[in-house]
C-alpha cells in the first residue's frame, strides 16, 4: 500500500538556527575565557549587527578567526528539540509515513545539531549538502526520495529563495513555516510565484491539516 513522505528542512524549521549560534557563543567564551562573561559582551554585539569575531580577534590576539570558525562549526550544541515537533514526528511514524530531511551546510555542523536533538534515528533518508555534493535547490537532492511505494510528498521548510521551487516542480506540497522574529535570516517572499510555498503555516499542529 502506498504511503506519504514528509520531509523536513533543518535551520529555522526544525529548530531556530539563533540558538545553535547561542551554543556556539557559550563554547568559544568559555574556551578564550572562562573567567569572564563574554558571552552576554558577544550576543550584544551580535544584536547590534556587530562583527562579532573581529571583536574577539582584537581582544584575544592569540587566536585566529579559522579557530574561532572551527569551535562554531564543530562543538556539540545544546539544543532541545520542541515539544510541538516531537508529537508531530510521533504522529507522522505513527501512520507509517516516511520521513525525510534536507539541509544545507557542513556534515559535522549538521550531523551535531541532529545528535544533539537525538532525532536521527526518525528519519528513513538524510541528504546534507555537504555530503550529498550539492545545495538546495538542485533537483537532486530531492529526487533521491522519490520512491515508487509513495503517494505523496511534503516539504516542509522556511526559505523561500531555495527551498519550494524545486518541490512545486517535482508536484509535491510546499509547506512554509513562517518566521515568528526569531529567524536569522529573515524571510522574503518578494520572489517569482514558481518559488513560493502551496501552503504558510505558523506552528507545527496547522501542518497535520495537510498532511493527514
Amino acid at each position: 500500500m502506498k504511503t506519504k513522505y514528509v520531509i523536513f528542512d533543518l535551520d529555522d524549521t526544525l529548530i531556530y538556527e539563533i540558538d545553535f549560534l547561542k551554543s556556539a557563543y557559550r563554547e568559544i567564551a568559555s574556551t578564550l575565557d572562562n573567567t569572564k562573561d563574554i558571552y552576554g559582551d558577544m550576543i550584544y554585539r551580535f544584536n547590534n549587527g556587530q562583527n562579532v569575531f573581529e571583536y574577539l580577534l582584537q581582544k584575544y590576539p592569540g587566536w585566529t578567526k579559522n579557530q574561532l570558525l572551527d569551535i562554531y562549526r564543530n562543538h556539540v550544541p545544546q539544543l532541545f528539540l520542541d515539544k510541538e515537533i516531537e508529537e508531530l514526528i510521533l504522529i507522522l511514524k505513527s501512520k507509517g509515513y516516511k520521513l525525510g530531511l534536507i539541509t544545507d551546510g557542513r556534515s559535522i555542523t549538521q550531523r551535531n545539531k541532529l545528535r544533539a536533538l537525538n532525532i536521527e534515528h526518525f528519519f528513513d533518508k538524510i541528504v546534507i549538502s555537504e555530503e550529498f555534493g550539492s545545495e538546495k535547490p538542485d533537483e537532486r537532492n530531492f529526487k533521491f526520495f522519490l520512491d515508487d511505494l509513495i503517494k505523496d510528498y511534503f516539504y516542509i521548510a522556511d526559505n523561500p529563495k531555495k527551498d519550494f521551487i524545486t518541490p512545486n516542480k517535482l508536484g509535491w506540497k510546499s509547506i512554509c513555516l513562517l518566521d515568528k522574529g526569531h529567524n536569522i535570516h529573515k524571510q522574503n517572499f518578494d520572489v517569482n510565484p514558481q518559488y513560493q510555498p502551496q501552503y504558510k503555516i505558523w506552528n507545527f499542529k496547522e501542518a497535520l491539516e495537510f498532511i493527514l
